[in-house]
């Protein structure tokens, strides 16, 4: 593989290509209009505008990448996540094309990227699932009868998507409808698609993934645990390896359960397999992501694996050089992933210029971004800036980390989701270990972020008065009275 086309852009096509060139493989970008100046743009070896602005005229047109792939001699093509990442069809052709797919077989990805495909297949592994129905539903009066049946709460799932898209938590009989009809709307308007399944709502639980790596010869390994269970709007935001609650038994119980999810549908390549933890510390299979992970930073902090290298080299046939037995848990990452949004508006998109962009730098703080200072967060896509890792040798050093490389970022012009990280990074229960996915529910506020906000301006108030104030009792000398 001597040249790979990266269809995708911002921090991921960046970080994907930085793995290339140590390779010594070199990279292709394509880019909407918009992106023309962008640093994946002006890093890669090749590049190519693909199309307008909006991701359906731009990153979406599958067959138009496959066409520069053609035209450029290009061996493989890397999805990275989001747009094309988890497109059965488009892994299809891709292959088709004689060229390379860096990610699963296309049967995969359409096994996992439905919910009741991807349950039905891990049943054979006697892998522990939430309370539910084995089938969608889109009749509300047949799917009220199951609900009453399993036992509000219940939850809502859209069953062709994800990112809390067509999810609905019912508590009660009286709501059902509303929220049911809620769902099937929203997961038609996102997926096409308005089939839903009811399960069991677990309550009070963590959300912990388990990274896979499988190549083309039968090998799978895991590479442990990532929490991620601080989430606005069902999506994370704060993510770390390892998990604070886990045990080493339960660890290896639920690797095990990862690599079988895995084997059930023939996997290649680096996965995700979720999983819900609830409060006795029974874990539920939830679904598999068919591809590299917004968070993967932080395990590859604490393996020492870099998992973008492993993909490229599983896609070229190689064997897995590392052993289960070969991987240990070094030290504890933490990872920040800063939105353009609102932390004080329930996180509300917050597109614009970046006027002021200043990164923190330092031993042991990663910045995985795509943006520099004067560039223009753009409305077309999800408003990511930047991921933000720090690693430590413990929980605590990492954390302390984050909130010390929080404070050294500098961004002026767009609203960002750094307060609200360093809110999480102060909180009690996030350092204690003591939380789970309704810790913005349960702690946050937008008026308990405005008060620090208030509490830091009149404290550097008072110490700007304090350093006035000193400066005028000091005794000045003239100019003039002085002599050469």
């Amino acid at each position: 593989m001597k040249k790979i086309l990266i269809a995708n852009r911002g921090e991921i096509a960046l970080r994907v290509m930085q793995t290339a060139k140590k390779m010594g493989i070199k990279t292709v970008a394509v880019y909407s209009d918009i992106d023309r100046n962008a640093p994946h743009v002006r890093f890669a070896d090749e590049a190519v505008c693909i199309g307008e602005n909006p991701s359906n005229q731009s990153y979406l047109l599958g067959d138009k990448i496959i066409e520069v792939a053609k035209k450029l001699n290009v061996d493989g093509i890397h999805p990275g996540y989001g747009f094309l990442s988890e497109n059965a069809s488009f892994a299809d052709a891709v292959e088709k094309s004689d060229i390379i797919f860096i990610g699963p077989q296309s049967t995969s990805i359409r096994m996992m990227g439905d919910k009741l495909a991807a349950k039905d297949a891990v049943k054979n592994y006697d892998i522990p699932m939430v309370p539910g129905v084995d089938h969608a539903i889109t009749n509300i009066k047949e799917a009220k009868k199951i609900a009453e049946k399993i036992g509000f709460p219940i939850l809502i799932k859209a069953a062709a998507g994800g990112g809390g898209k067509g999810m609905r938590i019912v508590e009660n009989t009286e709501e059902f409808e509303s929220q049911m009809e809620r769902a099937v709307s929203e997961a038609t308007s996102a997926f096409g698609d308005g089939s839903v399944f009811i399960e069991k709502y677990v309550t009070s639980p963590r959300h912990i993934e388990i990274q896979v790596l499988a190549d083309k010869h039968g090998n799978i390994v895991h590479l442990f645990e990532r929490e991620c269970s601080v989430q606005r709007r069902h999506q994370k935001v704060v993510e770390e390896a390892p998990s604070s609650v886990l045990t080493p038994e339960m660890r290896e119980k639920m690797g095990a359960a990862a690599i079988n999810v895995a084997r059930s549908c023939d996997y290649v390549g680096a996965g995700t397999v979720e999983f819900l933890v609830d409060s006795k510390m029974n874990f539920y299979f939830l679904e598999m992501n068919t591809r590299l992970q917004v968070e993967h930073p932080v395990t590859e902090l604490i393996s020492g694996i870099d998992l973008v290298e492993q993909q490229i080299k599983v896609a070229r046939g190689e064997k897995l050089e590392i052993t289960q037995e070969d991987l240990k848990i070094h030290g504890h990452a933490v990872e920040l992933r800063i939105y353009a949004e609102d932390s004080l508006n329930d996180f509300m998109p917050n597109v614009g210029t970046l006027e002021v962009y200043k990164t923190p730098k330092g031993e042991n703080i990663r910045l995985d971004d795509g943006y520099e200072e004067g560039m223009e967060i753009p409305i077309y896509y999800d408003p990511m800036i930047s991921k933000l890792v720090t690693y430590g040798k413990n929980r605590i050093e990492a954390i302390q980390l984050m909130i010390e490389a929080i404070e050294q970022y500098k961004v002026e012009g767009v609203q960002t989701t750094l307060p609200f990280g360093k809110f999480v990074c102060e909180h009690e229960a996030f350092q204690s270990g003591n939380f789970d996915t309704h810790f913005v529910k349960n702690y946050y506020a937008a008026e308990k972020l405005k008060s620090e906000f208030d509490k830091e301006a009149k404290i550097a108030a008072l110490l700007g008065l304090k350093l006035y104030l000193e400066d005028q009792k000091k005794l000045r000398i003239p100019n003039s009275t002085l002599k050469n």
